[in-house]
């Protein structure tokens, strides 16, 4: 496993590399929010042989710099640029969260260089994460005042929401606690908000109508117990894009590889058959 930087627009965007390249098109993670490439630390370490695994940290996420104006179009931009320095003419996109919303964003966009698609508990419809939405909102509303609290009161703000969504809390400590540290300065805590604006301001309402162009072989994942997005999201999302499956976790919660990695392994491998 080995991390490296790639200079996208002037930014550096960091992934690491795992697994081997393999006979197949590689497969390619995306987070949500707060977190990071972590999230798919257990996914990664127990996936099967063969497969190239690349997992990046989403603009102003993790160890990735902050691009303007955070969007899920944004940072498609950001992934179909990544895949173009790693020379990955075709891939199975995993998105989770957000990052699901931007594996749509980047499948509607460049149909033709993704070969699966997998959204887990993800972002879809412009439907603004609920528990979230009230932070998201506030700070939006109170943007003057926002950037006047410190950053861990912002942070932990945060992280006492986010925790909600694993089905085990204890389980979420180390990857909610790493994630959140790039957020702990002053310029951290305006990244932070910006994801939060964001998450108001969700664009993936802009792509619902190019989901049903979509041919690609599609697997949706959702945690019964998500207390961001409803299973409804779920069905939904399967109703929109032609030929998707639906797998829904009983007693899972929105970070569905922390809280069932072996559920999310055995679906990914089941896809990219397909």
């Amino acid at each position: 496993m080995r991390g490296e930087f790639v200079d996208i627009g002037g930014r550096r965007l960091y992934y690491y590399a795992a697994g081997s390249r393999g006979s197949g098109d590689p497969v390619v993670f995306l987070h949500g929010f707060p977190v990071a490439s972590r999230l798919w630390h257990t996914v990664v370490r127990d996936f099967p042989d063969g497969y190239r695994l690349v997992v990046c940290d989403l603009p102003g996420y993790g160890r990735s710099e902050a691009f303007p104006a955070p969007s899920c179009g944004g940072h498609a931009d950001a992934v179909v640029a990544l895949l173009d320095d790693l020379r990955i003419t075709r891939a199975t996109l995993v998105g989770h969260g957000l990052g699901g919303g931007v594996a749509q964003a980047v499948a509607v966009r460049t149909p033709e260089r993704i070969s699966h698609l997998a959204l887990l508990d993800s972002a879809a419809f412009g439907v603004i994460p609920r528990r979230l939405r009230r932070l998201a909102r506030a700070t939006r509303l109170a943007a003057p005042l926002a950037r006047h609290l410190p950053p861990a009161l912002l942070a932990s703000l945060v992280q006492g929401t986010v925790i909600r969504g694993f089905a085990v809390p204890e389980h979420s400590r180390l990857t909610v606690d790493s994630s959140l540290q790039p957020f702990l300065t002053a310029h951290g805590r305006e990244t932070l908000l910006g994801h939060l604006r964001a998450l108001d301001h969700c664009d993936t309402a802009s792509i619902t109508p190019q989901l049903a162009t979509l041919g690609i072989p599609t697997a949706i994942l959702w945690g019964a117990d998500d207390v961001f997005y409803p299973a409804t999201v779920a069905e939904r999302l399967r109703a929109a894009i032609p030929g998707a499956t639906l797998d829904i976790v009983p007693g899972a919660g929105h970070y569905l590889p922390e809280d069932a990695p072996e559920r999310v392994i055995v679906r990914l491998t089941e896809l990219m058959a397909r």
